[in-house]
């Protein structure tokens, strides 16, 4: 017994030897250039936003850092403007982002249930999906016009509203928030089809040969089912809205009275048009530090249910 087990560790050894020399695979050795690549192109301007976040940026005859420490994070988190922009970036997140999903689901629960034409309705729900942000923009300031837009005369017809849209603050941000949900709420719609598709009909056919109504199939069998796909389309949506930026740009461009302007307005107003870089950079990591977080707390609630790893 002592001979044998003063030769495992040399045999251990022996095997282990082989795989050192190797080293990486072929499949690894093919893919490092294009890591190399990635990593440097990602790791070199995040390293480089970090020193700017830290430092006053001129750009007067080239671009020169003076270093200032966390005086910009301590400018960051006392600034009421920023932190009134990050109120308006939680109640858009909050209603666009509700909204999106309450219909989306709706949406996909009616097709899936429509036996004839099934196809020819889902193209036509999803063709706002499909359309550039700038050009929804574009297009949501033609019809909320109040000299000729047609959604500015349909208000003013019905009596509900008669004032220029785009020009006062509440319904400037209901205006906007409503453009995003209008253009995005099929992909939530397309997310959720997908997964109720993927459902084995075996079950809700023994739901329903067993008495249960629509609605208790709904709640209790259906809805459970497709939670995880929920949730994922739920992140995907959280990640866009905290980014929100081209429409507001091409309507109201964060008026009237910063009604509409949150975080990212904010940045790129910072950034491009006070052109304090130091600043702006601190205002990014901040929006990317909030990313992140959701992006955990999504994944927890992911892996709780089992669906991640």
């Amino acid at each position: 017994m002592a001979v044998t087990t003063r030769k495992a560790p040399a045999a251990a050894a022996r095997h282990r030897r082989p795989l050192l020399r190797r080293g990486l695979s072929f499949e690894g050795k093919m893919l490092s250039p294009a890591l190399l690549v990635l990593a440097a192109v990602s790791i070199f301007p995040f390293i480089y936003i970090i020193a700017m976040s830290l430092s006053s940026v001129r750009m007067i005859g080239g671009i020169s850092f003076d270093w200032v420490g966390l005086d910009n994070w301590t400018r960051l988190f006392g600034d009421g403007a920023v932190w009134g922009s990050w109120l308006r970036s939680i109640m858009f997140f909050v209603l666009s982002v509700g909204l999106q999903m309450s219909l989306g689901i709706g949406i996909a629960l009616a097709i899936y249930e429509t036996r004839r034409g099934r196809n020819i309705i889902t193209s036509l729900v999803l063709m706002p999906m499909f359309m550039a942000p700038v050009i929804v923009g574009l297009l949501g300031r033609f019809l909320t016009d109040s000299t000729y837009g047609l959604y500015a005369w349909f208000l003013d017809t019905i009596g509900l509203y008669n004032g220029d849209i785009l020009g006062s603050r509440t319904s400037a941000f209901l205006a906007v928030t409503l453009m995003d949900v209008w253009e995005w709420t099929p992909l939530i719609a397309l997310i959720v089809l997908a997964g109720l598709t993927s459902m084995p009909k075996q079950v809700l056919e023994a739901a329903a040969i067993d008495g249960a109504s629509y609605w208790s199939r709904l709640r209790d069998i259906v809805l459970p089912m497709i939670s995880g796909v929920i949730i994922v389309a739920l992140l995907i949506r959280s990640m866009d809205a905290i980014r929100y930026f081209d429409i507001i740009t091409n309507t109201t461009n964060g008026g009237p009275a910063d009604a509409t302007k949150i975080v990212p307005i904010r940045l790129y107003e910072t950034a491009f048009r006070f052109f304090d870089l130091g600043y702006a950079a601190a205002i990014g990591l901040s929006m990317l530090a909030v990313t992140i977080l959701m992006a955990n707390l999504f994944m927890r609630i992911l892996k709780q249910r089992g669906l991640a790893r």
